[in-house]
């Protein structure tokens, strides 16, 4: 599930308005994806529930994010897990242990924000905003629909707010028809995150046992 959790770092990366057609979407998509790449950090506050094939439903999962290019660090209930662009750190708190990766080309697609960003370019359709409510506000939707059944998706949809052209909602459903839902609050892009902030501190973690699995 945690692959899973982190495809909703694309949509977090932009405050525009949405446009009727599903031309202007994808113009608004360049956008937002321009403004990412200038951004010098946003953070936001996050909760992830999830609902399997068969319909069951999961405990949701709260989480705060910091982003940076292509670094993060997302901290949940459970993991953190850090990203300098290279190496990935992962956290298990439970376990007292973290596991020291460098992550695939396809695996990026699931954690790098700028990786999972540029998905929309190609090999996916963009159906026009819909107008709705989202968790009791305003909001446009666009539905992303993949042009091959080799996707691991089977629909990606955002809601953004209509009067603060933040992002309400993500939703996925993957291929293996398994959803999820994540609600995304606190939106803020005024951050200038050092390097940092995206590494992992053994110092921080004295009693933690560090996996090295490179």
């Amino acid at each position: 599930m945690k692959k899973n959790i982190l495809t909703l770092i694309f949509f977090m990366a932009g405050l525009l308005s949405f446009s009727q057609t599903n031309n202007d979407a994808r113009a608004m998509l360049d956008k937002i994806y321009e403004a990412y790449e200038q951004s010098k950090g946003v953070k936001f506050s996050f909760e992830v529930s999830t609902i399997d094939a068969k319909g069951m439903s999961y405990g949701s999962q709260q989480g705060e994010a910091m982003m940076k290019g292509d670094k993060f660090k997302l901290d949940m209930n459970t993991t953190t897990i850090w990203f300098d662009g290279k190496t990935q750190w992962v956290l298990l708190k439970d376990a007292g242990e973290v596991n020291i990766s460098n992550p695939s080309g396809k695996e990026i697609t699931f954690i790098s924000p700028m990786a999972l960003l540029r998905v929309y370019k190609s090999g996916y359709t963009l159906k026009k905003p819909i107008s709705t409510t989202v968790n009791g506000q305003r909001a446009y939707v666009i539905d992303m629909i993949p042009n091959t059944s080799r996707s691991d998706f089977k629909q990606l949809s955002v809601a953004v707010d209509k009067k603060t052209n933040t992002v309400l909602q993500i939703k996925t459903t993957l291929k293996n028809n398994q959803k999820n839902r994540i609600d995304i609050k606190n939106y803020n892009e005024n951050h200038n995150f050092p390097d940092s902030v995206f590494v992992f501190n053994k110092a921080d973690y004295p009693d933690v046992e560090v996996v090295d699995l490179r």
